[in-house]
């Protein structure tokens, strides 16, 4: 098959195809002919080699893909071959077949093509089990997502405002503000132009924020702490400014009654990602088919042109999703 090697790491353009076997599949797997692949965050960070993926799983970059399963393990029962369905990789997404824990894959929600689909895996997993399942976002509660255009605030925003909360946001430009609120956030911040943590302490009635999902950590740690509201919840899934908070002062944690807490995807167990999987199944899948919510797709790249795919995720210029065509569809 091909796959994109990314050899030792480094800058995007370590990437090239590249040809192995197809993998062979483990107890419990089954494996999928690759339409697409989404592109993430933590694929380039595997690539600069600071995310090492967890033991046992395949080095090729790639966590979400959508294909036609051609194999599948003698002790699957839940799926057959023939069938289309997009699913949550531990790795191996970048290749023309990836082998795939049965529990981890989804259908096709009502109304998505496959190219679509493959885009929806990682932001929904993580995004679901963090804002919903761990900080227990509710109707009429105040969040703030950090990075709203990108594939999980926009996945953040539409699931929030679906499910009832007051949405707040920060984004790099106007073009990115106006198209976050025409998702469904209430009040975008251009953390450019804009101090968002006092204008956001204003706007609350000096009440904050509920809840905030953050990928972003560096001087933002602390501006989320003094944002929060009593028995506020933050969220942290990433690290793209750095993990240490020269200003901390964990006094507002006590005094606010504050929850801190904070997760990877990657290395959960198999158990964990099928319970996901089927919380999105019952919830949120089904929101699809009646237009509740949307995918954002931005472009799709041949698979022979993932640098350039890596190279405008890097620049974050797009909007919402970046995935790789790997076997044009039927």
């Amino acid at each position: 098959m091909r796959y994109i090697d990314h050899g030792a790491g480094g800058p995007a353009e370590t990437m090239r195809l590249a040809h192995s076997p197809k993998p062979t599949l483990k107890e419990g797997e089954v494996l999928i002919e690759v339409f697409y692949a989404g592109v993430s965050r933590p694929d380039v960070a595997q690539r600069q080699g600071v995310y090492a993926p967890p033991a046992g799983a395949s080095p090729v970059l790639g966590l979400e893909v959508s294909g036609r399963i051609v194999e599948v393990a003698p002790d699957v029962k839940q799926w057959r071959v023939g069938d289309i369905v997009c699913a949550l990789t531990s790795g191996g997404g970048y290749a023309e077949y990836c082998a795939v824990p049965a529990g981890n894959c989804l259908p096709i929600p009502l109304g998505l093509t496959p190219m679509e689909a493959a885009t929806m895996p990682e932001n929904f997993f993580t995004v679901w089990s963090n804002v919903f399942q761990h900080a227990h976002l509710k109707a009429g509660e105040k969040f703030l997502v950090h990075g709203g255009s990108s594939g999980i605030g926009l996945t953040a925003i539409q699931l929030a405002k679906h499910f009832g909360a007051q949405i707040y946001t920060t984004v790099g430009n106007e073009e990115k503000a106006a198209y976050c609120k025409r998702m469904g956030a209430d009040v975008v911040y251009n953390y450019k132009e804009q101090d968002w943590a006092q204008l956001i302490w204003q706007d609350s009635g000096k009440r904050g924020i509920d809840v905030i999902l953050d990928i972003v950590g560096g001087k933002y740690i602390m501006k989320n702490i003094r944002s929060l509201a009593v028995e506020g919840r933050l969220v942290q899934i990433a690290f793209l400014h750095g993990s240490q908070a020269i200003d901390f002062d964990a006094m507002r944690i006590m005094m606010r009654r504050l929850t801190i807490m904070g997760s990877t995807l990657r290395p959960r167990t198999l158990e964990e990602k099928a319970a996901i999987a089927e919380d999105l199944l019952k919830n949120v899948w089904p929101l699809f088919g009646t237009g509740a919510l949307k995918s954002f797709v931005y472009k799709c790249f041949p698979l022979e042109e993932v640098v350039a795919a890596h190279q405008l995720l890097e620049s974050s210029r797009h909007i919402g999703k970046l995935v790789l065509e790997v076997k044009p569809t039927d």
